[in-house]
C-alpha cells in the first residue's frame, strides 16, 4: 500500500490589473442611461481605470454610518459611490444631448474626442 502524501498547494501569484481605456475623464458632465439613476446628470468627480467605474456627482448615493474621530463627526453620511462606465454617456457640446464619443488624431498629434451626434469636438477639462 503507498503512503498517503499531502501535497503542498501551488502558490497563486496575483495577476497585473488591466487598465480599460474609459471614454470620459475627470471634469466631464455625462448622464446615466440606465439603472436606479436614469436620467441624472453630473460631473465625473473620479475615474477608476482598473476596475472601469466612475463616480458621478449626485448619482448613486449611499448612505454609511460613521464612527467619531478626533476630526469628524459621529453620524450617517451620505455620499456617492462608483457605477459602470458604461451606464454613462457624455453629453454633446453643441445641443446637450447624450452622445457616443469617436476619437481622432488632431493635427498637432493630440488625440481628440469627437461627439459622433454632431462631429464637434468634445473639450478636455484638466
Amino acid at each position: 500500500m503507498k503512503p498517503l502524501v499531502y501535497k503542498k498547494a501551488k502558490r497563486v501569484r496575483r495577476q497585473a490589473p488591466v487598465f480599460q481605456r474609459l471614454h470620459v475623464t475627470k471634469g466631464d458632465t455625462v448622464q446615466v442611461i440606465s439603472g436606479d439613476d436614469k436620467g441624472k446628470r453630473g460631473a465625473v468627480l473620479h475615474v477608476y481605470p482598473k476596475t472601469g467605474r466612475v463616480t458621478v456627482a449626485g448619482v448613486n448615493i449611499i448612505k454609511r454610518h460613521q464612527r467619531q474621530t478626533s476630526t469628524a463627526e459621529a453620524g450617517i453620511i451620505e455620499r456617492e459611490a462608483p457605477i459602470h462606465h458604461s451606464k454613462v454617456m457624455l453629453l454633446d457640446p453643441k445641443s446637450g444631448t447624450p452622445t457616443r464619443v469617436r476619437r481622432r488624431i488632431d493635427a498637432d498629434g493630440t488625440l481628440e474626442r469627437i461627439a459622433t451626434r454632431s462631429d464637434q469636438p468634445i473639450p478636455r477639462n484638466r
